[in-house]
């Protein structure tokens, strides 16, 4: 008969099997989270593995993404299309199972994680979609959007800055469907962390306005469901769940040491731990029960079904709301957006002004903008630099149902979090700061890039014309880094008319993010023909040439 601590097992076996099979990963987290997974995953997260599209589903994110088998062995164990054969081949080139989960690549995974804090951070993006997305379309008797973020994260999770500057923005925004989990074990790949962080944290996620359950035993289900009851009552506040654990829980000889955390624990070991966990079947080897336990598609088919209806009912109530609202989760723009993009440049063609391209760039938003409700813009205490902000713009925490977000000096956690709300779906983010900050920025763009994640960041104050802040606000190599990332497209545009081309272009891109990097000084317009105007988008500008001078004799 399946138990709790059974299914958890099967989760620590599962992970120390496929570590030692590939001969690297870790181990360690798994087997230490599993009791705590065992209880979300089981009897709170809202889910279809069927369907890991399905919109209202419950998102989690793997913010220790080292940790990766424990993910891989719920999805597998509940019944995502992850076969046995994927776990066998964790690591393992062409395999659905890379060492840190991949979105786009592995069904259930909800976002790219390994650079510890992003997830943490896309978790609070995620959360904030949720939030402003139900603003905007529920209505009484109608909760169409109303679902939960969870996120696991480890001790390198919390001492990444990354964690601080999010966490903060989370407890102000008041993201109360925002349920973080503190795997709190003491170690992690340097020893016992209580030389390097002995931070409180209960009372540091107290100070930034969490809702925040002390000292659970992380191995104890009751009292895990408990602090998750606790979560579950809170509306207003993120919560944070710490929790302490064993890693590694189970392995007798490495368990609560180094040794456990991203090494694979021997053969030898290995058979101690079952031994230990009283776990008596071989590799790989899972009990039918244990699966039928574990399954989770008829509850989430049931689940989905359920929401469906209230869809249906919605659609009958607010037809012209759910049309609305089902293309914006269907990623399709606006109909007549290419009529009404191709008015706002000729306009701008017309015009032919002089100014600076960061003013273009507002004017584009001004022109787009009415056009596309979907978007969800920022800036990092820079929007009066940035220009970020057009007449449409209604800021979040003043009308959940808005449109931009005040995210405060906060560069990485801003584009991690515009990695979340992208993936959430619903919203195309752009959000702004200086060139020479985008190296603040730098490890998010290129999770953005490595998701195809379909983001917008501007970026101004290109290059000697900025003028008087002097050379750290002067970006110099800036423009050709963000060049060598891969899938990441990047405009610089020399007048109005490619600025406004290259927000057009960006917004209609769906494959991958794009860096619009915009000046701070005036720039010429650059008379053209209408062919020139439409090489624009073929990187082939054509300009209207001068006579050539008389060359000498």
């Amino acid at each position: 008969m399946s138990n709790r601590r059974t299914r958890a097992n099967a989760i620590r076996a599962l992970s120390m099997d496929a570590v030692q099979r590939a001969n690297s990963g870790h181990p360690g987290a798994p087997m230490g989270m599993a009791d705590i997974a065992e209880v979300l995953w089981h009897d709170h997260l809202a889910h279809n593995p069927a369907n890991p599209h399905w919109p209202d589903r419950d998102r989690f994110v793997l913010s220790n993404g080292h940790a990766s088998m424990l993910l891989y062995s719920l999805l597998h164990l509940t019944g995502y299309e992850l076969p046995l054969e994927e776990l066998k081949n964790f690591r393992q080139l062409g395999s659905k199972t890379q060492g840190h989960p991949e979105h786009g690549h592995t069904p259930g995974v909800e976002t790219t994680t390994g650079p510890l804090g992003q997830g943490l951070a896309n978790a609070v993006g995620m959360a904030l979609a949720e939030k402003t997305l139900a603003a905007r379309f529920n209505r009484d008797g109608h909760a169409v959007v109303d679902h939960r973020t969870w996120v696991f994260m480890g001790d390198g999770c919390l001492m990444e800055g990354i964690s601080h500057e999010a966490c903060s923005l989370a407890g102000t925004l008041g993201l109360g469907k925002l349920t973080a989990f503190w795997d709190d074990n003491g170690i992690s790949i340097d020893g016992e962390v209580k030389g390097w962080f002995t931070d409180d944290t209960p009372a540091r996620f107290e100070a930034y306005g969490w809702h925040v359950v002390r000292d659970i035993d992380g191995h104890d289900g009751e009292a895990v469901e408990r602090a998750i009851g606790e979560a579950l009552a809170e509306s207003d506040r993120p919560s944070l769940i710490c929790a302490r654990t064993t890693i590694g829980f189970g392995a007798p000889n490495k368990g609560g040491k180094k040794s456990a955390h991203g090494s694979p624990l021997g053969d030898e070991e290995i058979a101690l731990a079952r031994e230990e966990l009283g776990w008596e079947h071989g590799p790989f080897e899972i009990p039918n029960d244990v699966y039928a336990a574990w399954n989770a598609t008829e509850a989430g088919e049931r689940r989905e079904a359920a929401w469906q209806e209230r869809l249906d009912a919605y659609r009958e109530a607010h037809p012209e709301l759910a049309a609305e609202l089902e293309r914006r989760l269907a990623g399709a723009l606006p109909e007549g957006w290419e009529r009404g993009a191709g008015d706002f440049v000729r306009s701008v063609v017309e015009k032919g002004e002089t100014i600076a391209s960061r003013k273009a760039s507002q004017n584009a938003l001004e022109g787009y903008g009415p056009l596309l409700p979907e978007l969800l813009g920022g800036s990092a205490d820079l929007a009066g630099s940035n220009l970020t902000l057009w007449e449409g713009s209604v800021v979040v925490l003043d009308d959940p149902a808005g449109n931009y977000v005040n995210y405060g000096v906060r560069e990485f956690a801003m584009a991690a979090m515009a990695n979340g709300i992208c993936l959430h779906g619903g919203f195309r983010p752009y959000v702004g700061t200086f060139l020479t900050f985008s190296d603040y920025m730098r490890n998010a763009l290129r999770m953005a890039a490595i998701m195809k994640a379909p983001n917008l960041f501007v970026f101004t104050h290109d290059s000697i014309g900025v003028g008087e802040d002097g050379p750290t606000h002067q970006p110099i190599e800036q423009s050709a880094t963000l060049r060598l990332i891969p899938r990441m497209s990047v405009w610089r545009p020399c007048d109005a008319v490619e600025s406004a081309v290259a927000w057009k272009l960006a917004i209609e891109r769906g494959d991958g993010p794009t860096s619009l990097i915009f000046s701070r000084q005036n720039l010429a317009h650059q008379t053209r023909s209408d062919e020139p105007v439409a090489a624009i988008g073929r990187a082939a500008t054509s300009f209207a040439r001068r006579p050539a001078a008389p060359t000498r004799s």
